[in-house]
C-alpha cells in the first residue's frame, strides 16, 4: 500500500479545551481529525493510499493492514502533535463499507480486503445460480456482487487454508477499534454490510454464515453505535501519541455516519455526492425491496435502517474530464481564486437543460442483481456546432446523468415506503459535488424536490464525532444545512422531464450496443443476473418523477 501525504494538519481553532478524535479508513485514504465540543475541527491529517491488486486474480485487490495501520498510526500522531496537550475525551472509527478483515487465534491479520475487491465473481454466480443469493438478499438486504459471502466462498476455494485459520472477522472499521483496544466487535452499520446480517434483527445471521460456509463463532459481538468498547492500549498509544486509556466508541459505516452527522430524518431523502452518488431514506422498519433494485443497511440509531441507490462513480466522472479536457480550469482557478471545478461549471451555466440533446452515457440506475452499465460515452454532439456543443455542454450533461440515476433512485424509494421516504418534497444534498453553484440547481430540476444543501466538508467524520462525544455522555449537534431550499420552475422541471425520458431511450440503447459490440462497460457485476433479465431491462427504463410539486 502506497501512502502519500494529503496537506498537513492545520490548526482551525483558537481554543485550548477538549476534543474528540476521529479516524477514517477511506477508499482512496486514512484521516485523522480532532473536533472540539462545539463541532468545529481543531486539526486534521491525511494519508492518501491504495489497494495492490491481486497477482492472478483480474478485479482482486488487497487491503494493506501493515502499511494502513502505519498510515493511520501517522496521520493521528500529525493531529496528538498539533493539538499541543489539548485533551482527548475519546476516539471512534468510520470506514469505507463492504470491506473485512480475518485474523488468526493469536489476533494477527492473515487476510484483507477493501470494498474494491472484485476476483469473486465465479464464486458470486455460483451463489446466484444455486438460489443462496436469493436467501441472502432476503435476510441480509443485499447482493453477493461486493459482499462477503463470495469472497469467503473464493478463500474456501483458493486459500483454503487462511479460512481454516482464521479465528475473527471484522469489518474495516472495527479493525481500527481492534487496532487500539484489542478488542473484537462490530457495529450494525458497517457489519451489515457485509450481507451476513439479519437486518431486522440487526446482528449476525447464523443462518447466512452456515450457508456462506463459516463458523458463526469467528463474528464478534454487536454494539450498537456510540456505546464504548475499550481503551487505548500501551502499544496503540506508543504508535499513536494518544493517550493510554482513552476511551474508544464504536463508530461504523461512512454513508450512515455522514447522515448521521447532519442529522438526516425520515420524509426527506438525503443524496451523499462523493466518488460514488448515495441516494438515501431513513425507515423505521427494515425494508427489503422484493424486486432487488437497492439495498438495505442498518442505520446509526436503534431501530432505524437505511435504504440507498448507489450512483456508480458519479463524482468520479466529473473529475476525470477536469483532468482529461480542462487542463486550463485550475489555472483559470488559481487567478480568480476559486476551485476548477467552478470554473467548469461556469462554461455549463447558460447550456439549457437536456445539454442540447447531448447525453452523458455514466452510471446505470442501482439493480442489485443485475446492475449492468453500458460503456462510458458522450452521445449526441453536432460537430458543426461548436457553440451548443463544447466543454461547457458536457459538463452540463455529466451533472445531468448523475441526477437523472439520482431521480429513479428517489423514485424506487418511494415506492418501497409508499411515499414516507419523500413525503417532504425535500432532499438534502451533501459531499463534494455539492460544492459548486450548479449542479445542485441541476439535481432540482431533474427531480422536481427542492434542494437543501449542506457544505459540511467532513460529514462523515462529524458524524463519528458525535459518536465519539455521545459514548462519554457528551451532545454535539447535527450539522447545520447552509444553504436552500433551491426551487426549480416549472418550466425547469417540464424541460427535464422531457429530457429524463430521451436519457432513459439513449441509455438502453447503449447497453444494448456494448453487449454486441465488445467495448468495456463502466461496470459489470460479480453475480449479476444476465444483461437480457426483465430486472435489467426495468432499471434502465425511466420512473415516473414522484416529486409533488
Amino acid at each position: 500500500m502506497q501512502s502519500t501525504t494529503e496537506g498537513t494538519p492545520a490548526e482551525v481553532a483558537v481554543s485550548t479545551g477538549p476534543v474528540v478524535l476521529v479516524i477514517d479508513a477511506g477508499t482512496g485514504s486514512a484521516r485523522a481529525l480532532a473536533f472540539d465540543l462545539n463541532g468545529e475541527i481543531v486539526a486534521r491529517a491525511a494519508r492518501e493510499w491504495t489497494h495492490p491488486a491481486v497477482e492472478g486474480h483480474p478485479g482482486g485487490t488487497r487491503f494493506d493492514t501493515v502499511g494502513g495501520w502505519a498510515a493511520i498510526s501517522a496521520v493521528v500522531a500529525e493531529v496528538v502533535a498539533v493539538l499541543r496537550g489539548r485533551e482527548v475525551l475519546s476516539i471512534a472509527a468510520s470506514s469505507m463499507r463492504e470491506g473485512f478483515v480475518l485474523y488468526d487465534e493469536d489476533g494477527e491479520e492473515i487476510w484483507a480486503c477493501p470494498n474494491t475487491d472484485g476476483r469473486a465473481r465465479v464464486q458470486a454466480e455460483e451463489l446466484v445460480n444455486s438460489g443462496v443469493a436469493d436467501r441472502i438478499y432476503a435476510i441480509g438486504g443485499d447482493w453477493v456482487s461486493i459482499t462477503a459471502p463470495a469472497r469467503i466462498r473464493w478463500l474456501a476455494a483458493e486459500e483454503p487454508a487462511i479460512l481454516e485459520a482464521a479465528r475473527h472477522l471484522g469489518m474495516l472499521s472495527d479493525w481500527v477499534t481492534y487496532r487500539l483496544t484489542g478488542n473484537f466487535t462490530t457495529d450494525p452499520t458497517c457489519g451489515s454490510s457485509s450481507a451476513l446480517f439479519d437486518l431486522s434483527q440487526r446482528k449476525w445471521s447464523p443462518e447466512l454464515a452456515s450457508l456462506v460456509g463459516i463458523n458463526p463463532l469467528i463474528l464478534p459481538p454487536v454494539f450498537e453505535c456510540g456505546t464504548v468498547v475499550g481503551s487505548v492500549t500501551a502499544e496503540a498509544a506508543n504508535a499513536t501519541g494518544l493517550p493510554f486509556g482513552t476511551p474508544v466508541v464504536v463508530g461504523g459505516g461512512d454513508t450512515q455516519l455522514a447522515l448521521h452527522g447532519l442529522g438526516a430524518v425520515a420524509g426527506t431523502p438525503t443524496i451523499v455526492g462523493g466518488t460514488f452518488w448515495q441516494t438515501t431514506a431513513i425507515s423505521d422498519t427494515a425494508v427489503i425491496d422484493p424486486e432487488r433494485r437497492v439495498r438495505t443497511l442498518c442505520h446509526v440509531e436503534p431501530n432505524t435502517w437505511m435504504v440507498e441507490g448507489i450512483g456508480f462513480l458519479s463524482g468520479l466522472a466529473m473529475r476525470w474530464f477536469r483532468d482529461a479536457f480542462c487542463p486550463d480550469a485550475e489555472a483559470t482557478a488559481r487567478r480568480e481564486d476559486s476551485s476548477s471545478f467552478d470554473v467548469m461549471e461556469s462554461w455549463a451555466q447558460d447550456v439549457p437543460p437536456g445539454s442540447n440533446g447531448l447525453v452523458a452515457v455514466l452510471a446505470n440506475t442501482m439493480q442489485a442483481d443485475a446492475w449492468h452499465h453500458a460503456a462510458p460515452s458522450l452521445v449526441g454532439f453536432d460537430i458543426n456546432d461548436p457553440q451548443r456543443f463544447n466543454r461547457g455542454t458536457s459538463v452540463r450533461a455529466i451533472e445531468e446523468a448523475a441526477s437523472y440515476v439520482t431521480r429513479t433512485h428517489l423514485a424506487v424509494l418511494a415506492e418501497l415506503t409508499g411515499g414516507s421516504a419523500t413525503a417532504s418534497g425535500q432532499l438534502v444534498f451533501t459531499g463534494g459535488s455539492s460544492a459548486g453553484e450548479l449542479w445542485p440547481q441541476v439535481v432540482a430540476g431533474v427531480t422536481g424536490f427542492d434542494v437543501i444543501i449542506s457544505r459540511m466538508a467532513e460529514a462523515t467524520a462529524y458524524g463519528a464525532a458525535r459518536l465519539a462525544a455521545a459514548g462519554i455522555g457528551l451532545w454535539l449537534r447535527p450539522a447545520p444545512c447552509s444553504e436552500g431550499p433551491i426551487h426549480a420552475s416549472s418550466a425547469t422541471v417540464s424541460a427535464y422531464d422531457s429530457a429524463f425520458i430521451h436519457w432513459g431511450a439513449v441509455y438502453r440503447a447503449q447497453l444494448e450496443a456494448t453487449s454486441t459490440s465488445g467495448t468495456t462497460p463502466l461496470f459489470t457485476p460479480p453475480g449479476g443476473l444476465g444483461l437480457g433479465s426483465v430486472r435489467q431491462v426495468r432499471a434502465a427504463t425511466p420512473a415516473t418523477n414522484l416529486a409533488s410539486h
